[in-house]
């Protein structure tokens, strides 16, 4: 069998596992549209649940992939240069991803608009929200910038699409002499440069507001940490990392030359932070396990060794740490081990998204409270329904359509050999 046969065949399968995702995922959204939360498996004592867990995942592959792009734009990474496209788009991408995931959470989900309306600024959920809205508006600005030349070249070769290409690029014109494109390209690195300063603050100050947004709920122990704010920017960054390890190493998108010199780089990084997360790790775990005392102790307890203790062990530590470290480690100069252990850290990192959400909820913060009153929404015990995961299958799987029109249609990577794009 050919090797254009077997790739033939993984896009086939690919595209048979995508079609399945989409489909099941569409039907839970139709229930979601038409039944509310009657199909859910959360409660009054357990509010938040599988879609707030997928909210925070994407908010934290958005925020890595975007500093990342940082690198190149504010920090002249150059062995990162040909991603940093990439990187925007990926950070454009997840963020929304997630902004659908906390929207079908919301009891009311017409009634979003109103935080703009009628925004209380003492939430800080609120300023997460127009924290957001800043940051999506700076990431297409910058995307704008580094492609406006390169959609008016998509324009100018015509074809169906070149109205679109016109209108992505809101009428630019690119300059036709080698001076004048010059001067334009250094217009565009120094724009590049000054909005990523701009959202490099940005995406800590909201990113790590998440984190202070579960610190702020001291009637949580497990969840009220003035370290939760560092937790979720290195996770953000290493889930990022991983993203985008595993896009350059898997995907035909840049040389051979080219793809070896970013995934050095990008290999380097992931390890460092993988090694400095689980190090974190062990600080937060082994001090209250060693004396034995603590509020937060129980919890912890149901995180190792409760009946999910195969979430934390088997999937975070083994699948998310342990086999990606052995892949990095020992066979840094295979694509496809690079491109799994890449995929393996982001993926999995939702596993500790889901040991942070929701192990917390689980201990009544009224001893007795459980025996107060009966009913099937006042339990604390929960699993995510099918229903919910099949809301969690239609974002991936959409997120993953745009992903893939985007890397078709669009100038994700530089058309022109000028060094810096745009």
């Amino acid at each position: 069998m050919t090797t254009a046969m077997v790739r033939g065949r993984a896009r086939h399968a690919v595209a048979a596992v995508w079609a399945v995702l989409f489909l099941w995922g569409l039907v839970g959204v139709v229930q979601r549209l038409t039944a509310g939360h009657a199909y859910t498996a959360y409660g009054s004592y357990v509010p938040w649940g599988l879609w707030v867990s997928a909210y925070i995942y994407f908010i934290g592959l958005s925020a890595g992939a975007f500093l990342l792009s940082s690198l190149v734009y504010v920090f002249r990474l150059k062995d990162l240069q040909r991603v940093g496209r990439v990187a925007l788009f990926v950070a454009a991408l997840t963020l929304g991803m997630a902004l659908v995931s906390i929207w079908f959470d919301l009891g009311h989900m017409a009634r979003f608009y109103e935080v703009f309306t009628r925004p209380n600024f003492k939430s800080l959920m609120a300023w997460m929200v127009w924290l957001y809205t800043a940051y999506v508006c700076l990431i297409l600005a910058e995307l704008w910038f580094e492609t406006r030349c390169d959609l008016d070249t998509f324009a100018r070769r015509g074809g169906p699409l070149a109205p679109v290409y016109r209108a992505l690029a809101l009428g630019w014109r690119c300059p036709e002499s080698p001076e004048a494109l010059a001067a334009c390209h250094a217009q565009s690195r120094r724009w590049l440069r000054v909005l990523g300063s701009i959202g490099v603050p940005l995406a800590v100050t909201f990113h790590g507001g998440v984190g202070a947004l579960f610190a702020t709920v001291a009637a949580r122990p497990y969840w009220h940490s003035a370290l939760y704010p560092i937790f979720f920017l290195t996770g953000a960054l290493l889930s990022g990392g991983g993203l985008l390890l595993a896009v350059v190493a898997g995907l035909d998108i840049v040389s051979e030359e080219e793809r070896a010199r970013i995934v050095r780089r990008l290999t380097r990084f992931v390890v460092g932070l993988l090694l400095f997360d689980l190090v974190l790790e062990w600080s937060e775990f082994s001090i209250p396990l060693w004396y034995g005392v603590g509020e937060e102790l129980d919890v912890l307890k149901t995180v190792l060794f409760g009946p999910y203790w195969w979430v934390f062990w088997i999937v975070h530590l083994l699948m998310g740490a342990g086999v990606p470290l052995w892949l990095l480690l020992r066979r840094p100069g295979d694509r496809r081990a690079v491109a799994w252990a890449g995929g393996l850290v982001a993926l999995t990192y939702m596993a500790v998204r889901l040991n942070l959400v929701i192990p917390a909820q689980l201990e009544p913060a009224l001893r007795g409270l459980e025996r107060a009153f009966v009913d099937a929404r006042l339990v604390f015990h929960y699993v995510p329904s099918l229903h919910e995961w099949s809301v969690v299958a239609f974002i991936v799987s959409t997120g993953a359509a745009v992903f893939y029109l985007g890397m078709r249609f669009l100038p994700l990577v530089p058309v022109r050999a000028e060094e810096g794009g745009a």
